[in-house]
């Protein structure tokens, strides 16, 4: 197929785009670097089977030749407002791509008869009531609050992909991300894994906020982009979790990043920073997932790190 990846330049964006290329397909990335690193496609310069067209996906959007898949990754991500990059700072721009981002890319993919795949996130779900997610529960989220513009910009994107399939009879695919991490995140995403194995690789003890006992699920970045590939080659149009249903506390995945850097430092607590939006638990039902597209993640959370860790270290290295 030849396939247009929204949001290229992004962490999910950029392994989506090595996993394309690595089936045979030919990719089209686009990305106009907001928060994006071009470094993350640095590698595929020069490849015969990837081009580039650098593009803000809220303005019209013209690819030539013909496209048999429209993936829409392009979006702020970070929850962190102390991270110029965390949709916090970037409200706006984060609606925007969400909703003019999402309408542009729907209206190309109509216009080429391509399938259609939107990257939508299990904060759809907000502070959760039920727990773990299914994809029947329809959610807890304050329209009005700071993580809104993340929240309902998602949520407005998946209406809209429904709209277009109930009404036009669009190929489409939804995928609800739940946390991942791994090669490439930005080293001040400001996210709780990128903050973590920083200050650990730097002997210093990790900050955790309260008690450490809120809980998230972490999912390997390779796992999840397998299970994105099974649902774009699948025929399920509503939306499906993918992440690790294996559940850690904040205070228990500072205590793993320590034992595999080797940092004898240890932890600080502090006052919690938590806003009144984010949730005290995360975990997925990936039910479905294993049902329809025979996918579970493999990674655990050490290996993970690991591989991570490296990545992090080498990069920290030649600042």
């Amino acid at each position: 197929m030849r396939i247009l990846v929204t949001g290229a330049a992004g962490f999910l964006g950029s392994h989506l785009c090595d996993r394309l290329l690595a089936e045979g397909h030919e990719v089209v990335g686009m990305d106009n670097f907001l928060t994006g690193d071009p470094q993350n496609l640095a590698h595929l310069a020069g490849h015969p089977r990837f081009s580039f067209i650098r593009h803000d996906v809220t303005n019209f959007i013209f690819v030539p030749g013909k496209l048999d898949a429209v993936l829409h990754f392009a979006s702020p991500a970070s929850p962190n407002r102390k991270s110029p990059y965390g949709y916090p700072n970037l409200p706006i721009q984060t609606l925007k791509v969400g909703a003019l981002g999402t309408h542009n890319t729907l209206g190309l993919a109509k216009a080429h008869g391509a399938r259609f795949l939107l990257a939508s996130t299990s904060e759809v779900y907000g502070d959760p009531e039920v727990h773990p997610q299914p994809e029947t529960y329809w959610g807890k989220v304050n329209p009005i609050g700071e993580r809104s513009v993340y929240d309902e910009a998602k949520r407005y994107a998946e209406a809209m992909t429904m709209a277009y399939h109930r009404y036009h009879g669009l190929d489409t695919r939804i995928v609800r991300i739940f946390n991942t991490y791994g090669p490439r995140m930005r080293l001040d995403d400001g996210r709780v894994i990128p903050n973590f194995i920083q200050q650990a690789l730097r002997g210093e003890p990790l900050t955790v906020y309260g008690d450490g006992h809120q809980t998230r699920s972490f999912c390997y970045v390779d796992d999840l982009i397998e299970g994105i590939y099974r649902l774009l080659l699948s025929d399920e149009h509503e939306p499906v979790n993918i992440g690790n249903p294996a559940e850690f506390t904040i205070l228990e995945l500072a205590e793993t990043v320590n034992r595999v850097v080797g940092n004898a430092a240890g932890v600080v607590f502090l006052e919690s920073a938590r806003d009144r939006d984010d949730p005290q638990r995360r975990c997925p039902d990936i039910t479905k997932a294993r049902k329809i597209l025979g996918w579970q993640p493999h990674i655990d959370l050490e290996d993970g790190l690991r591989r991570t860790i490296a990545d992090f270290q080498r990069r920290m290295q030649s600042q």
